[in-house]
Order: structure tokens, then sequence, then C-alpha cells
């Protein structure tokens, strides 16, 4: 999906103003509740936030956008759709994860739990990626993703260049959506625990 941010500024009661983003599916024409971040920027004028709020940069912008996100789904709860597929999921794989009482709210965080070791994977892929390439290679492939510019690590966007490749890397990867990947993961999740294991060890040879 496609999303737009939006920039919100208002003056504080006690003076100086305030700011934080919110966040629009685009081609959307319905109303949705709004999706956005706490507040983020506390400056002296409207003028100062927007020049912070510029000079964030896309990397962490779309971390921002994942995280309110997230946010945003933990408060509203999973849809019924959403409990009835993990439902028939666990049922299907014979998954004995929920005790009979207080469903939902072990659902809720079991859901959570399987999304966040997904997220895990996808950086692992990169990682996993990064070490099968020699020096120079790697070299030579940053600098096209960031279209010729370079990390230099005492600059102050040092950050923001890295979170780039990492993204930019785990754009091109063919990754499983979620709903593939746990379904593999729940047949086998002593492969993928053993995998992260010795990948974020360097200890044995990696599949």
């Amino acid at each position: 999906e496609r999303w737009t941010a939006l920039l919100a500024t208002y003056p504080a009661a006690e003076g100086g103003w305030r700011g934080y983003f919110a966040f629009q599916r685009s081609g959307r024409e319905e109303v949705e509740e709004e999706v956005r971040t706490a507040v983020l920027f506390v400056e002296r004028s409207e003028g100062e936030v927007d020049a912070r709020a510029q000079g964030l940069g896309r990397p962490l912008l779309l971390a921002l956008l994942e995280s309110a996100l997230h946010a945003h789904e933990r408060r509203r709860g999973p849809s019924p759709d959403l409990r009835r597929w993990f439902r028939d999921l666990l049922v299907r794989h014979d998954v004995g994860v929920f005790p009979s009482t207080a469903v939902g709210a072990t659902e809720d965080l079991s859901l959570a739990r399987l999304r966040s070791l997904y997220q895990s994977y996808r950086v692992d892929q990169v990682v996993h990626l990064i070490a099968l390439l020699p020096h120079e290679d790697f070299r030579a492939l940053v600098e096209r993703l960031l279209d010729g510019r370079t990390i230099d690590f005492r600059a102050r966007d040092r950050f923001q260049l890295a979170m780039q490749v990492v993204q930019e890397l785990e754009r091109r990867l063919p990754l499983p959506p979620f709903e593939v990947w746990v379904e593999d993961y729940l047949v086998h999740p002593q492969v993928y625990e053993l995998y992260s294991h010795q990948l974020h060890r360097g200890e044995g040879e990696l599949p």
C-alpha cells in the first residue's frame, strides 16, 4: 500500500510549537481512523518544527510509519476476519498456543509475537546476503543503492544512509509475505530458530 505522510503542527498552551506525523492510505475515499505518531517535535516556532521534520529522510519516516501502524493495530485489536484466519491456522497445524480461557488477549499477543519473528526473519535475510557478498562487491552495491553517495561514518546522516541500504536490499529480496511465512514457521519452528542462532553467532554452515 502507498501512504501519504502529513506533518501536523500546533501551538502549545505552555508556549512553543509541537509537531507529529499523521499517515493516510493513498487513494482511499472513505474516512479512516487516524494513524499517527506521538508528538515528535518540541520547538520554539512552527518553522523549526518543519525544518526538523524535513531533515528526517525517507528511511526514518518509513520506520515511523511502521511503528505507528503497529501501535494503531494494537489499540484497535485484530479484526474478526484476522482472528478467524489465525484460529483456523493454528487448528490446521495443531498448535496448542492458547488455553481454553482468555482466548482473545492471548491470541492478540501470539499474533504480535509471530509478526515480530517475521520482521526479524526479513532482517536476517538481509544480514545473510551481506555475509555472502565479498567486501568489494558489497561496497559497489552500496554505492549503487545510494546513487553514488558514500557513507561517511563520522557524518550525521550515516544512520539514515545505513537504514536506506538495509531497506533497499530487503525490498529486492524475493521474501514470502507474512501469511506464507507463518504457515511454514508453524511446521518448522526449530529450523528457523537454529538458522537465526547460527547466523548471529557465526556458527556452523548456514542453509
